[in-house]
């Protein structure tokens, strides 16, 4: 499962970083990038590509239908365009109920 940390400070992670944390190649990343209107890292002068923890939810969707579900492009954009509201719902409560799940695993470890 992909997860960033939360405990993390960080505002930006580079497109190396994101690649590792998805198992994919920068390229496919930059691929993604040139595909999909949602993903749009933001860009320092020397341009790098810099992604926030909200560039990184939306890459985690693309992942999702093109990797794990099979979607080809179109299809992952024909998904996303018509049920943007649900796959932002869905990983919002995913991400809820894991840090409950955290915050209740330092509890029991507390006892």
């Amino acid at each position: 499962m992909i997860e960033i940390d939360e405990n993390s400070l960080k505002r930006y992670y580079s497109i190396g970083e994101v690649a590792k944390l998805f198992e994919i190649s920068t390229s496919q990343i930059r691929f993604w990038e040139s595909e999909f209107d949602t993903l749009s890292p933001v860009k320092n002068s020397k341009g790098d590509r810099r992604f926030t923890p909200d560039n990184i939810q939306q890459l985690k969707l693309i992942f999702e239908l093109v990797k794990e579900k099979g979607y080809t492009i179109a299809g992952a954009k024909q998904e996303l365009a018509s049920k943007s509201g649900y796959y932002k719902k869905k990983a919002d409560t995913i991400d809820k109920l894991k840090k409950m799940r955290s915050s209740l695993q330092e509890i029991i470890n507390e006892l």
